[in-house]
């Protein structure tokens, strides 16, 4: 029985330093990046200068002359009396779900709000931005996008636009804002059109080219994503987690999806040709990406932009060149996407945009788990509810075994009294005291190691639920019931670390220790203690699956227990 006890304690000693190690990873201080450093000013256009470095080298190629679409509305020139000159305000668009202000250089997005998505839940009227742009602090996060050309005029994201207004808010009666851009030069009009729909986190982007030149226009589109390091911070886009992955991320129907973190834009300098690619910045819970049209064929850079001593980091697509004859119009097309990791929307989204919702090697295990939550959530409704029917089912599969573990332990229980016997009669020769005990086993034919494999069996899935509740944005501040209100925060009064501490006490109670020397019962007795504070720094949703485990494992094990004791 010492190899039970020692394989008992050995899952439980992992268990316990997986868990130290991640709560390591998750409330350690974040060190601050090299290179920031604190700047005065307000959050203008004119605050961030502009840099000619950070545009791409237009492509050179043949290209065919696009067909013309008639379907196109007509170009607004940007002379009408309708629309004004860029004075360095920002544009603001409010929808029910986002608030985003849009700089008229270029049409840049340099601030994003999520408006369902509060920072706390007792701050419902201070939401996650995901993007912004701050002089004060170093803080950058941008979606920028443009056209090149390399011998005809075109409007890159440093031009600066015309704009009929400076702010935009979607009406209860509407489903759709369009916020037109327009410029020109030399007889090339464009009309950037920025389009939010309700309930959409995906801003459709459009350039509209009419070349009254003169001559052939020749050029591409390009759209990039370029930002600061996080640096910690709360209620804002550096309000991310230490084990969740901060960086880049870019998708190709090749290779699949990538990663590129910060600390290797230096080293990688990505230069890849695809189609139906997409780029994205990736943080807990919440993302940014541009997502090309359809059957698109692009090229994927990255490179680190340093201005005033605080590198930025860029990842852009850039699509193959195209030409446009004289007296035609052509169309850019590209969507931007800036919220919440949704799992369900983001795969309708794009191919493999899913694969942002990042579960490590435990993805194996993680997604079908979020998938059973998913499920059973739609029809209970509340996602705690969730993981106790998930925890019931979890104990259902392993049914049979755990009730093999339980009958080996009653068994045992049974054997106790012999046990002492053989403690008495061999004393301190543990070689022969564990010969007979391992005959005593084979004779009553009880299996020692059959307490174990459960145990072993638990740790992954409680890893696994343990990423699911911490990367998926779909249980960020989900209530349960009473005093618990975010599931994926530790539970503020210790209830259920301490229900679970009870229940493992109990547990040790009725299960036998043979063999167990002084110095590995202090650890067995210790580790509920040990336990419960750890548990009570984890997510109230991860305690409640272990707590609800080890009430329903407590209770099959006292039945079965009473049941083999009452068949003596």
């Amino acid at each position: 029985m010492p190899e039970t006890r020692n394989l008992f304690l050995i899952a439980l000693a992992v268990l316990a330093f997986l868990l130290w190690s991640q709560w390591q990873q998750d409330y350690a201080r974040p060190l601050q990046p090299a290179g920031v450093s604190a700047q005065q000013g307000s959050n203008t256009a004119a605050d961030i200068p502009a840099d000619d470095a950070e545009l791409p080298a237009p492509i050179a190629a043949d290209v065919p002359t696009p067909s013309t679409d008639n379907s196109l509305p007509a170009v607004q020139s940007a002379s009408s009396s309708a629309v004004v000159e860029n004075n360095g305000e920002l544009i603001t668009v409010v929808t029910d779900v986002l608030e985003v202000q849009i700089d008229p250089q270029g049409g840049t997005v340099v601030g994003a709000k999520l408006l369902d998505y509060p920072v706390e839940v007792d701050e419902p009227d201070n939401p996650v931005q995901l993007m912004q742009r701050n002089t004060a602090d170093g803080t950058y996060y941008v979606a920028q996008s443009g056209l090149l050309s390399a011998d005809n005029p075109a409007p890159t994201h440093l031009v600066d636009y015309s704009y009929e207004q400076n702010e935009y808010r979607l009406a209860d009666d509407q489903n759709e804002l369009r916020i037109p851009l327009s410029w020109s030069e030399q007889g090339i009009s464009v009309v950037k059109t920025l389009i939010f729909q309700r309930g959409q986190y995906v801003i459709d982007t459009q350039h509209q080219l009419s070349n009254q030149s003169g001559q052939d226009w020749q050029g591409n589109r390009y759209v990039q994503l370029q930002r600061t390091a996080p640096t910690g911070g709360k209620g804002s886009l550096t309000n991310t987690s230490r084990y969740s992955f901060n960086g880049a991320g870019y998708y190709t129907p090749e290779e699949k999806f990538d990663k590129l973190p910060f600390d290797d834009f230096i080293e990688q300098n990505l230069n890849i040709s695809t189609s139906n690619g997409w780029i994205a910045m990736i943080q807990h819970y919440f993302m940014s990406a541009w997502l090309p049209p359809a059957n698109s064929v692009e090229t994927i850079g990255s490179a680190i932009v340093n201005q005033t001593g605080v590198p930025r980091y860029l990842l852009r697509y850039q699509n193959a060149p195209v030409r446009v004859a004289n007296g035609q119009t052509h169309q850019f097309s590209s969507r931007l996407y800036v919220g919440p990791k949704l799992q369900e929307e983001l795969k309708d989204l794009a191919e493999g945009l899913e694969l942002t919702v990042d579960y490590g090697i435990f993805t194996i295990f993680s997604k079908p788990l979020f998938i059973a939550l998913d499920w059973i959530h739609t029809l209970v409704l509340n996602w705690g509810l969730a993981i106790v029917i998930l925890t019931l089912l979890i104990k259902l599969l392993f049914f049979k075994l755990t009730e093999a573990q339980y009958k080996s332990m009653a068994r045992m229980r049974k054997l106790q009294p012999r046990i002492e016997k053989l403690k008495e009669r061999y004393g301190d020769d543990r070689q022969k005291m564990s010969q007979a005990m391992m005959e005593m086993y084979k004779t009553e034919k009880v299996n020692p190691l059959g307490g174990c494999l459960p145990i072993l069996v638990q740790i992954p899935i409680f890893i696994a639920l343990y990423w699911v509740l911490l990367e998926s944005v779909e249980l960020r501040q989900a209530p349960f019931f009473g005093w618990i209100q975010d599931l994926s925060s530790p539970d503020p009064y210790f209830v259920l670390p301490l229900i679970n501490g009870i229940a493992m006490i109990a547990t040790q109670r009725m299960t036998p220790s043979p063999g167990m020397d002084p110095m590995q019962r202090k650890m067995m007795n210790a580790l509920p203690v040990v336990f419960s504070i750890l548990f009570a720094f984890f997510p109230a949703g991860l305690v409640l699956y272990w707590a609800t485990n080890a009430v329903i494992s407590l209770a099959q094990q006292w039945f079965i227990t009473k049941r083999i004791e009452n068949a003596a």
